[in-house]
């Protein structure tokens, strides 16, 4: 069916899928039911496959960053720079400071 440019606004396309729902018989109504709840389950499901995923990129780069800001202020403990100055510079404790070998 063509539809004009007025008739393609999102109430109408909306007015029209509900007009195209209640021709359907008891059955077909049922397997459209089904069908539309596997889509969104599996929407569900891939969105929050996605969600995990990019917190676990998100969790490997801040481990990532904290191991190069320890080997940096290693370098800079080995270099005979101040604990304390190390420490307050990186955003490190002293303990952490203290430990690197």
């Amino acid at each position: 069916m063509k539809l004009s440019t007025y008739l393609k606004k999102p109430i109408f396309k909306k007015l029209f899928e509900i007009a195209e729902y209640s021709k359907l018989n008891k059955e077909e109504r049922k397997m459209y039911d089904v069908s539309l709840k596997r889509k969104w389950d599996n929407k569900v499901v891939l969105d929050y496959a996605r969600q995990e995923g990019e917190e676990k990129a998100r969790k490997e780069e801040r481990t990532k960053a904290e191991a190069e800001k320890l080997k940096y202020a290693l370098n800079l403990k080995k270099r005979g720079l101040a604990v304390e100055d190390i420490a307050e510079d990186l955003g490190l404790t002293v303990e952490q400071v203290e430990k690197l070998k």
